[in-house]
């Protein structure tokens, strides 16, 4: 991989799949349910925080910023998600997150009693857990792929996904097909 690369050079290396990894992102993260994009992110920033995931951690963490999440919040949610300053209805969900990351097999329905006993719904839980097994994935796949990224892409690819979300990256792709990228500096 090139010193510069992200997310688009990994998906240009299969395109078909590259295509529904990001339609995927895009139904999980910017789909209408209680959960909104600023709190996907901020999940999106915590599993990839705890995944200790560069790249992914470095550009949602600055998407959930933009989103108007402060940057202190997210770390003290690293720290400690029962003391962080995060509204106390998210801390059922992003305690579940951090089990399923670290622990998965320690999963258990009293999680998501407290889920659904803090309001969220059945679908709210459904798509916070789309979004965390979505960034496990992806950290693995940046990771595998050993692209690290630099503070400059990471607030950058923040703004973007925030004004614009991820649907860009289609036309990327599109484009990737006709001609394909150069993964070689």
């Amino acid at each position: 991989m090139p010193d510069d690369a992200g997310v688009r050079h990994i998906l240009a290396l299969n395109p078909a799949a590259g295509r529904a990894l990001i339609e995927f992102h895009s139904a999980a993260l910017r789909s209408d349910s209680q959960l909104d994009a600023k709190d996907k992110e901020l999940i999106a920033a915590f599993v990839s925080g705890l995944n200790a995931c560069q790249y992914c951690y470095g550009v949602h963490k600055e998407t959930a910023k933009a989103f108007g999440v402060p940057e202190s919040v997210i770390e003290a949610l690293l720290a400690d998600v029962n003391s962080a300053p995060v509204d106390e209805r998210l801390k059922p969900l992003l305690s579940y997150a951090r089990v399923l990351t670290l622990t998965p097999t320690r999963a258990q329905q009293s999680h998501a009693d407290a889920i659904l006993a803090a309001g969220w719904t059945e679908r709210d839980l459904h798509d916070a857990i789309l979004t965390v097994c979505l960034f496990n994935f992806m950290n693995r796949l940046l990771e595998g792929h050993g692209v690290k990224g630099s503070a400059e892409l990471y607030q950058a690819r923040g703004q973007a996904l925030h004004a614009v979300g991820y649907a860009p990256l289609l036309d990327m792709l599109s484009t990737s097909e006709a001609k394909p990228i150069s993964l070689k500096p």
